[in-house]
């Protein structure tokens, strides 16, 4: 099938309020905006807002440990088992195991000479641990974790575990971010927490009725929901609100163009009854389909008109889209216009050019003489190729970048 469309845009158009271009360096401090511009290049509040939790967790909620990757950095919900300290045989020192849980497989968190642990890591105490899973003897282990336990003291974890309290405060998700060795989850989420606190409430770039017609929550609050949900709604809201809010910018970003473009002038290009393109249908050695006389009808209404065409074409491999284009650039090529055809390769601009040629036949290719422009050719190739476009003696330039040069000139470039 061969369909066609309006392009996307390449980048929206900078709709964010001013707050969200603060540095972090201005927010966090130096270090950690370091830190963070080291790990992922974010620079600006609202870049590190868009760093979203890849999941969310619960404390409530146990994370599976016999379906953990070795060799795979991980941050998982856990509950200690056991701890042990020992003497280190070959050397002096201790290392403490501590086994975490998830009540059905155990992974062990290995330290050397840290006995001072043992004072928070205590049978029962649940938490986040960070690392990366290795294999010892057999069995999986965490070395050298980071780790962050819940607070024991926290009214809600302490409170009669049938309580409504109890029970919001253990199914409260936990963000879990993208993070790195250097750069923690949670470390991720306080800083994330901090810039939250000092953000006011932002505009936002979709409609209030709009919102309101799809019950979606005003950005500030999608970004709080985003980072600090209460519970599972609320970060599934949140995601709905700045999904849209994302494609309701490029569709903005892309109607701008669209009408920044029709204030722009091009030479209408009409096929004529018996012409080029009437000429080549007649030699088609097989009927067009229906889907490429639909695109084509689509292209054809966009040249005639005055202003200047954007449209997307695709299709599989084989549907004609090759063609599509050549009978485009005929109903150009009969107005005087010159088209120019850019392949990403050189093999595939030469192919192009083979399947133009044969396409057009001998009497054709003579008369719109179709040429290749690419970096490899030779100096007198390319001065002939050159010279072809800029004189107008070629009506179809087939090539690679070399098209987009500054030395490459055309005397009508209709169609690109």
């Amino acid at each position: 099938m061969v369909t066609s469309g309006t392009p996307a845009a390449p980048a929206a158009p900078d709709l964010g309020p001013a707050p969200l271009d603060a540095r972090l360096a201005n927010v966090l401090g130096g270090r950690t905006a370091t830190a963070i511009e080291k790990a992922f290049g974010y620079r600006t509040v609202g870049e590190f807002l868009e760093h979203a939790p890849r999941r969310y967790a619960e404390r409530g909620a146990l994370t599976a440990l016999d379906s953990l990757a070795i060799g795979e950095p991980v941050t998982i919900v856990a509950e200690v088992v056991d701890v042990r300290e020992r003497t280190m045989r070959a050397r002096r020192g201790s290392i403490l195991e501590a086994k975490i849980g998830d009540g059905k497989g155990l992974l062990t968190l290995t330290f050397f000479n840290q006995g001072w642990r043992t004072k928070d890591l205590v049978p029962g105490a649940r938490g986040i641990f960070s690392g990366k899973v290795s294999d010892y003897r057999g069995a999986r282990q965490l070395a050298h974790p980071d780790y962050e336990l819940f607070d024991p003291d926290d009214p809600r974890a302490t409170a009669d575990p049938g309580s409504d309290e109890a029970i919001r405060w253990s199914r409260q998700p936990i963000p879990i971010y993208p993070a790195t060795a250097s750069l923690t989850s949670w470390q991720i989420a306080k800083s994330i927490g901090i810039v939250l606190d000092t953000l006011p409430d932002l505009p936002d770039p979709v409609p209030a009725s709009a919102r309101s017609r799809l019950d979606l929550v005003p950005f500030r609050r999608a970004l709080e929901l985003l980072h600090r949900p209460e519970k599972v709604a609320d970060f599934k809201r949140a995601q709905d609100a700045l999904r849209y809010r994302e494609a309701f910018v490029l569709q903005t970003a892309l109607v701008q163009r669209r009408i920044a473009a029709r204030r722009t002038a091009a030479t209408s290009r009409v096929a004529a009854p018996g012409g080029i393109l009437e000429r080549f249908d007649a030699t088609l050695p097989f009927t067009l389909t229906d889907d490429q006389r639909a695109v084509g009808a689509d292209i054809d209404q966009d040249l005639a008109r005055t202003w200047p065409m954007h449209r997307l074409i695709q299709g599989e491999v084989g549907s004609g889209k090759t063609l599509v284009a050549i009978r485009a650039m005929l109903t150009v090529a009969e107005s005087g216009g010159q088209s120019a055809l850019i392949a990403p390769t050189e093999v595939l601009a030469a192919q192009h050019l083979r399947s133009i040629v044969k396409f057009l036949g001998p009497d054709l290719a003579a008369e719109l003489r179709p040429v290749i422009l690419t970096g490899s050719q030779s100096t007198d190739e390319r001065r002939r190729a050159l010279l072809a476009a800029v004189s107008g003696s070629s009506r179809l330039v087939v090539g690679t970048h070399a098209l987009l040069g500054d030395r490459v000139d055309f005397a009508e470039l209709g169609l690109v």
